[in-house]
């Protein structure tokens, strides 16, 4: 059993990044430092508290839990994914846990875990949140989970069994609440991992409405993203969470509305055609479990990109929950002019690896229809996935290209895109970049 919990994790330890050599240990977090947090309340599993407060932080901001996958931890959560990154651009706070059992995988089996206040991780995690929200009077109702593999699994249990206090949540590779459910002491449930566990849409919400008999507010939104190709936690998985989540909210397993945000993903969103769907999936094809985590995928389906810390609120980068449909580029405006755009470009690195996250502004008076952004990647670099746009080339002079939700950018706006790429031993930035053919000052 050991021996299987060791393979579903190695895709990702592969590519983690290195864990910082040292941590600062205080309370409370130091602004914009990955600082530990002891004394946070209750917490019966032993779970460190890691967590990341932005130098902007909003005045009212919202909560992030960012859960990490079996062989992780708090810290690697935070150096390999876009989370504490987009912390700083939209002022919200992250909440790392981290497991201390020899197994670093989230305790998503026990009875104890799948029961509320049963003593188990999710209490520990439940305290986290309310320390956070009382020591930087955090809005209670912009509370967020987020995780991978065993953190999507925890994901999925954090919002059945706290329904009042999380308001949606992003699992990447995860199963339904109560799928890995074990006896004996075990953590591993193959029949679950295998995708052999298989129930109807109303038997799945049933288990999510015995969790909290007694409530009777909204239910929190659930995105959840899975590779067809996934072998360490079945694709059916994918398809078991969505009749969940469905009928959880009471809605047909029909999607109201199917998109493909790039070559290869299929999105489907029920009970809504926006960006905050009750319930949205995508199905990455071709994908195995070591999948892409597209946090700000994640962050859109939150609410998050849609205002920063301060007095002022730029135009939302993707359709919120109002918006019919796509976007169609049109001709009839103006690509801006020289000096018109600007780009951002951030790169974390690891052995061979990278992520860039890149962020295009209209700098102009006049709003931008279609777009392409060129750049030529340093010698070595190769683009393996991207999220956002569509690349080609995947190596030297690249062009991104807007998908059918974020074609229009909106004068002072933005668009956010990514991508992951191998390198050989150069991990640099593009000098130079062109919007339409136009050149943008570099941030």
């Amino acid at each position: 059993m050991k021996l299987k919990i060791k393979l579903l994790c190695a895709g990702f330890l592969a590519a983690a990044l290195a864990v910082a050599a040292a941590l600062t240990f205080a309370v409370p977090a130091s602004a914009a430092t990955l600082t530990e947090v002891t004394g946070f309340g209750a917490n019966p599993s032993n779970l460190r508290m890691f967590l990341y407060v932005p130098d902007n932080v909003s005045t009212r901001p919202a909560i992030v839990v960012g859960v990490h996958w079996c062989g992780g931890n708090g810290q690697a959560f935070y150096s390999g994914t876009q989370y504490a990154q987009l912390a700083d651009r939209y002022g919200f706070i992250v909440i790392y846990p981290s497991v201390t059992r020899s197994s670093a995988c989230f305790d998503v089996y026990t009875e104890q875990a799948l029961r509320r206040g049963g003593g188990s991780d999710p209490v520990g995690i439940a305290s986290m949140v309310s320390y956070v929200q009382q020591r930087y009077n955090a809005d209670p109702n912009r509370i967020f989970a987020t995780g991978v593999s065993s953190g999507a699994m925890m994901t999925n249990v954090l919002l059945a069994l706290y329904p009042d206090v999380f308001d949606a949540g992003s699992a990447f590779a995860g199963v339904p609440y109560t799928c890995f459910a074990t006896t004996g002491g075990s953590e591993w449930n193959g029949e679950c991992s295998s995708g052999r566990i298989i129930k109807t849409a109303q038997e799945w919400g049933t288990l999510v409405r015995n969790a909290n008999p007694g409530y009777s507010g909204p239910w929190p939104r659930m995105q959840t993203s899975h590779g067809t190709e996934d072998t360490g936690l079945h694709y059916q998985n994918f398809t078991e969470q969505i009749k969940q989540w469905t009928n959880v909210h009471g809605l047909s397993q029909t999607p109201t509305y199917t998109d493909t945000p790039q070559a290869g993903y299929t999105r489907t969103r029920y009970g809504g055609s926006g960006g905050m769907a009750p319930v949205e999936a995508i199905s990455m094809a071709g994908v195995g479990h070591n999948l892409p985590v597209d946090a700000t995928q994640a962050i859109r389906f939150f609410g998050l990109d849609m205002s920063t810390p301060g007095p002022t609120t730029p135009a939302p980068t993707t359709p919120g929950p109002t918006t019919p449909g796509p976007t169609t580029p049109g001709p009839t405006s103006p690509p801006p002019t020289s000096g018109a755009c600007r780009v951002g470009y951030t790169v974390n690195a690891w052995n061979t690896g990278l992520t860039a996250s890149v962020t295009i502004t209209n700098t102009s008076t006049a709003a931008v229809n279609g777009w392409s952004l060129g750049f030529t990647l340093p010698s070595g670099q190769t683009i393996t996935n991207g999220w956002n746009a569509t690349y080609s080339p995947n190596s030297g002079a690249v062009t991104a290209r807007n998908v059918s939700y974020n074609g229009t950018i909106a004068p002072n706006a933005s668009v956010s895109i990514g991508f992951q790429a191998t390198h050989t031993g150069n991990s640099g930035k593009p000098t130079t970049f062109t919007l339409n053919g136009t050149g943008c000052a570099v941030a």
